[in-house]
């Protein structure tokens, strides 16, 4: 009975002098944590916590050591104890810190050198931990970085050279505007020619008037602003509607515009004025770049999924590297000739935009002669 009570007064005594060991040790972790920002870099940081609770445990075990040993000898032997085993925690944790600093390091070394502009930047860790993952992390950031600025980039020249191209079309017509309206206003021309020179200043402000609407609608179908109402379309109703419109144009040009409907073909869901728009813009198109007597032909074929339309004409066709730059504004094919003196540049691209809206895509197809664009519609 007295064995006992002696063993738990022991311990007792023993917890509350290892609580009275340990609560300055976690007291300073706590001080130091709050204290983070005048403690400096993290290694200073990593060292002053693992010092103080290494000086702090062994003292308050020596202490406890010195009341409960009589023989100082054997004291001595646990202090001895206890500050070797601090000197090998003591140095672990510095060994364990100076990879782990070694990865910080390479971390804010990266990230500070992707912040400078550099992209190529490839952030590696001696772990597979939080700071790997980290690494990783940064690593992406910069690939991304650099695809958005590549991409910024190139929308920037595609821009640039836009504006350019406008300022071409532009420029043409105002500058035979302004010469025309001279000659009117200071009467050096005889009725006759100024009859002329008014049909000629009228063909000027048509085409100034449709490079601008072209450009507006350009404009909308980019931003996404589209409130079309969208039904079932008879596509070879359409194809032959606009055929038929087409063909006084064709036959000024000399040129057969035809089109091969067999059988029957399956219904889009589309807005029936822009896909005649879209058949509008490329069967004109194919018209100026074919030479008299030749032919462009319209036809159409539908499958269980979606339904394809194909304008094909008899005219120089266009070169493989040149097939999917066709579809940017105001794209110069060749020697230029894809922007020649009629149109405003913008056809194919308003087709891309106008049957993108739609589900669809455009395209060139192969060709042993001329030109072939297809787009496809998804069916209702």
């Amino acid at each position: 009975m007295l064995s006992l009570a002696y063993g738990i007064e022991d311990g007792l005594r023993m917890a509350l002098f290892m609580l009275a060991c340990g609560a300055p040790a976690i007291a300073g972790a706590h001080l130091l944590v709050r204290r983070r920002a005048a403690a400096g870099p993290l290694s200073r940081q990593l060292a002053a916590g693992v010092g103080i609770t290494v000086a702090l445990v062994t003292l308050g075990v020596g202490a406890i050591a010195l009341l409960m040993f009589l023989s100082a000898h054997d004291a001595f032997v646990m202090g001895l104890l206890l500050v070797f085993a601090g000197g090998l925690t003591a140095y672990s944790a510095s060994v364990l810190a100076a990879g782990v600093m070694q990865d910080i390091e390479a971390v804010g070394h990266g990230v500070r050198a992707v912040g400078e502009g550099r992209r190529d930047v490839e952030i590696r860790t001696g772990g597979r931990d939080e700071l790997a993952e980290l690494a990783a992390a940064a690593n992406r950031m910069a690939i991304q970085l650099g695809r958005r600025e590549a991409e910024r980039d190139t929308a920037e020249a595609a821009r640039r050279d836009l504006i350019a191209a406008v300022s071409h079309d532009l420029r043409t017509p105002l500058t035979s505007l302004r010469l025309l309206a001279d000659a009117i206003e200071d009467e050096l021309v005889d009725p006759e020619t100024r009859r002329r020179y008014l049909r000629q200043m009228s063909v000027h402000i048509g085409s100034l008037s449709a490079l601008v609407e072209d450009l507006f609608e350009l404009s909308r179908l980019e931003a996404g602003d589209i409130q079309w109402s969208m039904q079932q379309v008879a596509l070879d109703e359409l194809i032959e509607e606009t055929v038929e419109a087409m063909r006084p144009h064709a036959e000024k040009s000399m040129v057969e515009v035809i089109a091969e409907l067999t059988g029957r073909v399956a219904v889009p869901r589309a807005n029936p004025e822009k896909l005649q728009r879209v058949l509008f813009n490329l069967i004109q198109n194919a018209i100026r770049h074919t030479p008299a007597d030749g032919s462009v032909t319209v036809a159409a074929e539908s499958s269980s999924t979606h339904v394809e339309v194909e304008v094909a004409d008899t005219g120089e066709g266009v070169a493989l590297e040149e097939r999917e730059r066709a579809f940017e504004p105001f794209f110069r094919g060749g020697e230029g000739r894809a922007r020649g003196g009629e149109g405003t540049g913008l056809g194919l691209t308003i087709c891309r935009a106008i049957v993108e809206a739609h589900g669809g895509r455009i395209w060139f197809a192969d060709s042993p002669r001329g030109a072939r664009v297809r787009f496809s519609l998804p069916l209702a």
